[in-house]
């Protein structure tokens, strides 16, 4: 994973130059180049080998589904959304380079993200590029990505249209898993993958994705700074409506594992040592806590 890590990052700083002006490429850069554990892209990766793909061909892809995941983190932290001053340990985009610039660095990344695609993606039909960027604006707009954040915002509030564990779901299914199952779906099609495989790593995402946002509403509880390099606590403080708030720490733990059962159940065939040393990271880190 560290190799794979490496490469992400290289291609990351390849496909985003700073040029002019400056002051806007410098912030998309800054949190983009945090060190972060690439989940998204190496899961997508992943599939994509695992399914008789090409690591280049699907690279740009997977570069820029981490251009939406670290989008979504810089607006995010914004003061009008959850309002959190750190992101992997160093202070958060506007902190540094103000609201305005911060605004338009998550814009822009969101934007340039299928430009990489297109550009970059020589050895892929048009019809699988057609394809990817239909996935990627399906996910990262008000049908995905968006649609989670705006019900997490409403629930924050306590306004809840419907019950609250179907509101809990559906910010987990929208704002969290939606890009696990985009990384895992587009390496799928990077690999022209059939339906059935398709269906197989989609199911894998969102089981993965919802076991991921319980394991960060567990260790928002039971965490430091230091390790998550986020301020900590601030979803009970806030009032938000998470996993653990709802059923308690040892429920939420419980469905934890069950998820990650259900994932290695689904990758088992597959004998991904990648996929299984993301799951085992995971479940060591809840169960030693």
């Amino acid at each position: 994973m560290k190799n794979l890590i490496n490469k992400i990052n290289e291609n990351l700083d390849k496909f985003l130059p700073v040029v002019y002006p400056e002051d806007i490429f410098k912030a998309m850069k800054y949190t983009l180049m945090l060190p972060g554990k690439r989940l998204r892209p190496i899961m997508c990766i992943e599939t994509s080998r695992l399914l008789g793909g090409s690591e280049d061909d699907v690279m740009p892809s997977a570069c820029a589904i981490e251009m939406l995941h670290v989008q979504s983190l810089i607006h995010d932290d914004l003061p009008c959304m959850d309002n959190d001053d750190f992101r992997r340990g160093k202070p958060s985009n506007h902190k540094v380079f103000g609201e305005a610039n911060s605004v338009l660095a998550g814009d822009a990344l969101l934007t340039m993200a299928p430009q990489i695609i297109i550009e970059n993606s020589k050895n892929l039909s048009d019809t699988q590029i057609v394809k990817i960027i239909h996935e990627y604006t399906k996910f990262a707009g008000a049908y995905g990505l968006i649609a989670g954040q705006v019900v997490d915002i409403e629930s924050e509030g306590g306004k809840l249209v419907k019950s609250a564990e179907k509101t809990l779901e559906f910010i987990h299914l929208n704002k969290t898993a939606v890009l696990f199952r985009l990384a895992v779906r587009i390496g799928a099609i990077s690999a022209n993958a059939s339906e059935d495989e398709l269906k197989t790593f989609d199911e894998f995402g969102k089981k993965f994705g919802l076991a991921f946002q319980i394991y960060d509403d567990i260790m928002d509880e039971i965490s430091s700074f230091e390790e998550l390099g986020k301020t900590i606590g601030k979803d009970k403080i806030s009032g938000k409506l998470t996993y653990v708030s709802l059923y308690g720490l040892d429920n939420a733990k419980q469905k934890f594992n069950s998820l990650l059962d259900d994932c290695y159940d689904i990758i088992e065939k597959y004998n991904s040592l990648i996929f299984n040393e993301i799951l085992d990271k995971l479940r060591n880190r809840i169960n030693e806590a």
